[in-house]
């Protein structure tokens, strides 16, 4: 429990937020002489920066820090090299932590030697309906496939995990978050560390909630985006990076392809039609489980549809751009806030 720990929390425009995730920050039962945080804001223009001041000016183990670039990736290594602490906490200026989330972070390195990142479980906050349809759309297993952080599936090894902590040590051997990427950047890392031969944990007892306020719209443009990133990602490791990235594209393909081979025969449609029913009655069995009755029930088939197909369209429209027109970095699609 002497580790010396560092919470790193990209933010801009966060006024209503960061106070709360600062709070649960001042009151975890990890001794505060051992924790330090750095609020990397990216050129705030409400009360964000006022606030942060604030908490600083109380705090000493409080730092507001200017990302120029306001970029996620720029934020994270901002904060990442501004310490020199044991753990550094990737944490989003929405969340509000467990009084012992740092204290389960220490304890889940000491469960096997070669752990380089542990994290937990989400528990989504919702604000508004739509947010409360996405939340219960993405803690299913049919929606997100394997993602345990949102499912809570089970104690373990995993490939990613939401607001990671990471031993100081990851970041000397494989370096930093890639700058380039918008979206990914945490997946394109955690790829880097599992190669590198470290391993990641997923231990539920570190918890924090979450505040989500969404709608459908910023779902399709947010998979989009990570569909898309994940093709860079793969093109520049030269790798799948993990299979379940690829049945989003898949169904894109079949629901385009499918549809143009059904014109033109018969038994092809009645497959085609036969397939999309398959995939009707699997989105209805999964929706009706975790809803609340028959409306919400349909919201959240809505919410599968969009978060396979907008990942799978992105993904599709990656690959044009990355591998067939050869493209290093995307200029259209370049989203930072």
């Amino acid at each position: 429990m002497n580790k010396k720990v560092a919470i790193v929390i990209p933010c801009r425009n966060e006024e209503k937020y960061i106070g709360l995730c600062l709070d649960s920050i001042l009151a975890q039962d990890y001794p505060q002489e051992l924790l330090e945080v750095f609020v990397c804001d990216g050129k705030s223009t409400d009360k964000t920066i006022e606030i942060v001041n604030g908490y600083a000016a109380l705090h000493k183990n409080i730092h507001y820090l200017l990302n120029e670039k306001q970029t996620t990736p720029f934020a994270l290594n901002l904060g990442i090299r501004k310490s020199d602490a044991d753990v550094k906490v990737i944490l989003g200026a929405h969340s509000e932590l467990y009084p012992d989330y740092v204290s389960n972070c220490i304890r889940a390195f000491d469960m096997e030697e070669n752990i380089g990142c542990t994290g937990g479980i989400i528990e989504n906050v919702y604000e508004n309906e739509a947010s409360e349809i996405i939340g219960k759309a993405m803690s299913s297993g049919f929606g997100v496939g394997n993602a345990h952080f949102r499912t809570g599936a089970k104690d373990g090894l995993v490939d990613t995990v939401a607001f990671g902590a990471y031993k100081k040590e990851v970041f000397e051997k494989i370096g930093y978050f890639d700058e380039e990427l918008v979206r990914n950047q945490d997946d394109e890392f955690n790829y880097r560390l599992l190669k590198s031969g470290f391993r990641i944990y997923l231990f539920r007892a570190i918890r924090c909630k979450y505040y989500v306020r969404a709608s459908f719209q910023k779902l399709f443009k947010q998979y989009f985006q990570y569909g898309y990133w994940k093709v860079y990602v793969g093109k520049k490791h030269k790798a799948v990076t993990t299979t379940r990235q690829m049945i989003p594209l898949f169904f894109v393909l079949y629901l385009f392809l499918g549809a143009v081979c059904a014109v033109f025969n018969r038994y092809l449609c009645i497959a085609y039609l036969a397939g999309l029913l398959v995939y009707l009655l699997a989105a209805c069995y999964s929706a009706v489980r975790i809803s609340s009755g028959f409306v919400q029930a349909l919201q959240v088939m809505r919410c599968f549809f969009i978060l396979h197909f907008s990942y799978g369209w992105g993904y599709l429209k990656g690959i044009i751009h990355f591998l067939l027109l050869g493209r290093s970095v995307a200029t259209d699609e370049l989203i930072t806030r």
